[in-house]
């Protein structure tokens, strides 16, 4: 049984650097003052649709992402590991979305490429911690899910139903949806395979049509550039809103209820020991100054 997955991937800010620069005046992160990585556990997500891939043969894994140019760079990466192809959503429109613009950018994508049987991600994005985009792809395209998974058993053919285990408080459970089906995945669910040298070698000039943009504004040359016209598959697709025909007034800043106050980089420092007796005045100050310093609230 050949499966047609996606897996929903996003280039984030490594939130173990983030400095006084990373929010701009209007609450959104300024993403060019951060190192950017593939977010960790849409990595276990990748792998969970690659060991798919290699037990259902014809099975195609496609990456999905959103972001501006440079996160063409989030799809060669999952090309490098052994993914098929790759769609980078990109478009000023979609710029500054929380979790409810950014599931329905991402529905109106999956509904343009058709035909899904599995599609998945990781959990959350550290650079928001929500865990809310997974299940709304599901709600929007009226999808079951399986969310907190850490191993996919097995697809069965005949029913076409898949079985997961997926670890909750206290335990695991083993549970089984129909397809198609929404699936998240949890950090504790298997590492992703590492990058394989052929398909490095194979993918490396893969580029989207901004990275091209890039090269050659300043007059220069694209290097390889009769490549592109020789090997489609270099070309990294990009899609705008209008590509997949979403409404501009759910994208976006202008699609997001979410606005974000400020971001505010603490620092843990030890500087002295306090003892403190069980008396409710030292416990209520303790608070306070805990309060006070962003440890807590």
């Amino acid at each position: 049984m050949s499966l047609k997955i996606v897996v929903l991937a996003k280039q984030v800010p490594d939130t173990r650097n983030v400095g006084k620069d990373a929010m701009n005046a209007d609450g959104t992160i300024n993403r060019a003052a951060l190192p950017a990585i593939f977010n960790p556990e849409d990595l276990n997500a990748l792998e969970q649709a690659l060991r798919l891939k290699d037990t259902h043969p014809g099975s195609t894994v496609t990456i999905l992402t959103m972001g501006p140019g440079r996160a063409a760079e989030i799809i060669r990466e999952g090309l490098y590991r052994g993914a098929d192809n790759g769609y980078l959503l990109t478009d000023r429109a979609f710029a500054g979305a929380d979790t409810l613009a950014t599931s329905y950018a991402i529905a109106t994508a999956i509904k343009r490429i058709n035909n899904c049987d599995i599609i998945i991600g990781g959990r959350q994005a550290i650079d928001g911690d929500t865990a809310q985009v997974g299940p709304q792809v599901a709600e929007k395209l009226g999808l079951s899910q399986i969310t907190y998974t850490e191993e996919i058993i097995s697809v069965d053919e005949a029913t076409r139903r898949i079985t997961a285990k997926r670890h909750i408080d206290g335990g695991v459970e083993i549970v089984e949806g129909p397809l198609p089906i929404v699936l998240t995945v949890n950090g504790s669910a298997a590492e992703c395979r590492p990058r394989n040298a052929k398909l490095v070698q194979k993918y490396k000039r893969a580029l989207g049509s901004q990275e091209k943009a890039a090269i050659t504004k300043e007059g220069a040359e694209l290097p390889y550039a009769d490549l592109y016209e020789k090997r489609p598959y270099l070309n990294i697709a990009e899609w705008s809103v209008a590509d997949v025909c979403g409404d501009i007034q759910e994208c976006g800043l202008s699609g997001s209820p979410t606005k974000v106050k400020k971001i505010e980089n603490i620092i843990f420092q030890a500087k002295e020991n306090k003892t403190l007796t069980s008396s409710d005045d030292e416990m209520e100050g303790l608070i306070v100054e805990l309060l006070a310093n962003h440890t807590i609230g």
